[in-house]
């Protein structure tokens, strides 16, 4: 626990007592996400909870809030809508929850279709805004109606639309953000990017499952024929009929298609993309949990083949497929699996790697062991660059050790 009166002196900051949230009820739900899908996680963090949450709604209170708690030594935990799946919104050492979803304002879509954006604003309010003056998100997680600009760029990788613009990080889809830097002086830091790419399809969702399709994806299933596996495109209108010529040359059929009628609280087909197959797998059994994975396209079908040979039903393959930065389009995937222990769940990890899909393992909760840390140390030298005492979500990386100077002049709480 902190001393209660960081929590006046937090409020005082922010001139206003009422965005400084000290219930507990109120608390321990904002220290939570999805980190329940994996069962692993599950039995780490179950329990852990900040000491308290703060709302700024501007940068400079963000700045306020980062000075005070980097003078006090208290941990901070950053969070937007707590829909992600690794335990990134989960306080490990209580302290302080920063939660963003305050700072929601679309600040202007620009004519050359650029959004500038606060890191609150919902991605589903931004794809409704945007599609007013003609443009649309690049790419979106399964989670549009409910997640932040600013979670999903700091804690996701790429969505629907990845298959035409790639992640996040590729081809120009971020222009630049900018960040504050927990130090005595807490800094705003502005990162642009410069690649670009031309793609010729205008497609932002290509999903394939494989039958026989789960009773728990019915409204899948429905338009599934019998014994087939089943293709999901999101595909620009004018591209239908080309499409579905294709489809017939291939010898396939177009079991059902329909105009895409925007964001709705109702559930889309997209629902039962990327990680939202695994939301509606635990809704009709808890032992569901998933993996991610990176096939390789030349050699994709014997890899699926080793893995169904190796372990049966206990994966359930459903494939998403993404651009890379290099701008080829890779199969990807976030199968289903049947849980039955963390031993049986790591042989499956370490099988996959064995034969060359890449895994970025979503049952750990450090940058290291995700599979996405490189091996020229950006990530720790940012850390040590820009949160030298490793107060933004301590412990989150594995191989920080505050620096020894610092260290030593840090006070206690």
């Amino acid at each position: 626990m902190i001393d209660p009166g960081h929590s006046a002196a937090l409020g005082s900051l922010l001139r206003d007592e009422s965005r400084v949230l000290n219930n507990p009820q109120v608390v321990e739900r904002l220290s939570r996400d999805f980190y329940w899908y994996s069962p692993v996680l599950r039995k780490q963090l179950d329990g852990k909870v900040g000491d308290l949450v703060v709302q700024p709604v501007n940068v400079g209170e963000v700045q306020r809030l980062l000075r005070y708690c980097h003078a006090h030594n208290l941990a901070v935990t950053v969070r937007g809508a707590g829909t992600g799946n690794y335990g990134q919104a989960v306080p490990l050492q209580g302290g302080v929850v920063l939660d963003l979803s305050g700072m929601d304002r679309i600040e202007e879509i620009q004519p050359d279709g650029v959004a500038v954006c606060q890191p609150g604003v919902r991605l589903g309010t931004l794809e409704t805004e945007a599609r007013k003056s003609g443009w649309e998100l690049r790419c979106y997680p399964s989670t549009i109606v409910k997640a932040t600009i600013g979670g999903f760029l700091g804690g996701g990788s790429g969505g629907i639309g990845s298959v035409a613009h790639g992640a996040l990080r590729d081809f120009k889809t971020v222009r630049a953000i900018e960040v504050v830097t927990m130090e005595a002086e807490p800094r705003v830091l502005r990162h642009e990017s410069d690649i670009a790419t031309d793609p010729t399809w205008i497609k932002r969702l290509v999903t394939t499952f494989e039958w026989p399709i789960p009773s728990f994806f019915t409204p899948v299933r429905q338009y599934a024929p019998q014994g087939e596996a089943l293709i999901f495109f999101l595909i620009a209108s004018e591209q239908l009929a080309a499409l579905e010529s294709t489809v017939r040359e291939a010898g396939g059929e177009v079991s059902y298609s329909g105009k895409y009628l925007g964001v709705r609280t109702i559930p889309l087909l997209s629902d039962y993309t990327w990680n939202h197959t695994t939301l509606w797998a635990l809704k009709s059994d808890p032992a569901y949990t998933y993996l991610q994975c990176g096939f390789d396209p030349d050699t994709v079908r014997e890899q699926m083949r080793r893995l169904r040979e190796r372990f049966g039903q206990e994966i359930l393959f459903h494939m998403e497929f993404m651009k890379n930065s290099e701008g080829r389009v890779i199969p990807g995937a976030i199968p289903l699996v049947y849980y039955t222990s963390e031993e049986r769940l790591n042989e499956m990890i370490g099988f996959c790697r064995e034969i060359g899909v890449f895994v970025a393992n979503p049952h750990v909760n450090n940058v290291e062991g995700g599979g996405r840390y490189r091996a020229d140390n950006v990530q720790l030298l940012a850390k040590h660059r820009y949160d030298p005492r490793g107060l933004l979500n301590p412990g989150k990386m594995a191989t920080f050790q505050p620096d020894a100077a610092v260290a030593e002049t840090a006070t206690t709480r």
